[in-house]
């Protein structure tokens, strides 16, 4: 499972692929993470791992399982801010 962490308008273009975050069951204890779970779709507690950035093609992205609420998207612009050492 993965949480789209590309800006609007790269997912509403023609562009083939999206940076997507990894929502995994294990947690580490990074600032990186971002706790998630029933609160927001999901079936079990698990946490966004925005150290492990990756491209997927959009059309590999079919089942939408949840979104995160406002508050949640600023968490995880902090968690991909200390991932990608942005200031």
């Amino acid at each position: 499972m993965f949480v789209v962490v590309s800006r609007q308008a790269l997912i509403d273009s023609r562009f083939s692929t999206v940076v997507c975050a990894p929502v995994l069951g294990q947690r580490h204890g990074l600032a990186t993470e971002l706790d998630v779970g029933p609160e927001v779709g999901l079936k079990h507690p698990s946490s966004v791992h925005c150290d492990a950035l990756v491209s997927l093609a959009k059309a590999s992205l079919t089942d939408y399982v949840g979104s995160l609420p406002f508050a949640r998207i600023r968490d995880l612009d902090e968690a991909l801010r200390i991932a990608l050492a942005v200031e």
